[in-house]
């Protein structure tokens, strides 16, 4: 009994990182000198250094920059690694500035598929409040909060009733409009080197407490 609580208090935590676009739903966004699809890969690579780093294993969607994954394969490789969280790169197109994380709240239909299940939805919305909170602190003074929504709040979720990667989703999963991409300041921040490895730190903290504080309370 004593050794398969060790065990489980060791467990190695997974993170899937999906870096977003090229996609069944196009190539994304861009700004004056990069692509979303760019900017999501460079920082995804940054992330997945600094996790392993800290002992984590991880998993990315992708393996190239411009390799066109469907959000359904991208859901299906998160959840063949059980991965303790799915988190989703992507930056916006708007007149506004700075980040915004996004959740599955509700479910969504698909192709005549529904998801995400029941049980997930009650599970996810604590850790995103989590992630959410951590990522507010971590990125302070630098890019503008934009708060914690619904995938609802996005043109694909108000269609489907979620995003895609969330209705395939058999794990916790989180998306991360990174900046606001069309607006010259965000862009400015995040298309330096600086910039992106400040975000991908604080990712990498806000995913390693997100963990934690699950871990501690209980939850998966």
């Amino acid at each position: 009994m004593v050794a398969a609580i060790l065990l489980c208090l060791a467990k190695i935590p997974t993170l899937c990182i999906d870096p977003g676009h090229p996609s069944e739903v196009g190539l994304g966004t861009r700004g004056r000198h990069i692509s979303e699809i760019k900017l999501a890969w460079q920082v995804a690579k940054r992330l997945e250094a600094e996790m392993k780093s800290r002992g984590w294993r991880v998993v990315v969607t992708k393996h190239s920059e411009g390799e066109r994954v469907t959000n359904r394969k991208r859901a299906e490789i998160a959840n063949a690694c059980h991965a303790d969280l799915m988190l989703r790169l992507h930056c916006d197109a708007a007149s506004g500035t700075g980040f915004t994380v996004f959740y599955p709240d509700r479910q969504g239909r698909i192709n005549g598929t529904q998801g995400p299940s029941k049980a997930l939805l009650k599970e996810v919305r604590p850790i995103a409040e989590r992630f959410h909170e951590s990522l507010s602190h971590e990125l302070r003074g630098f890019l503008k909060d934009n708060g914690l929504k619904s995938d609802i709040r996005t043109q694909v979720g108000a269609h489907h009733g979620a995003l895609i990667g969330s209705i395939f989703s058999k794990v916790p999963v989180v998306l991360v409009e990174m900046c606001v991409l069309t607006n010259r300041t965000d862009e400015s921040k995040l298309s330096s080197k600086i910039g992106q490895i400040r975000l991908a730190s604080a990712l990498a903290k806000t995913c390693a407490a997100t963990f934690e504080r699950s871990r501690t309370s209980g939850a998966r």
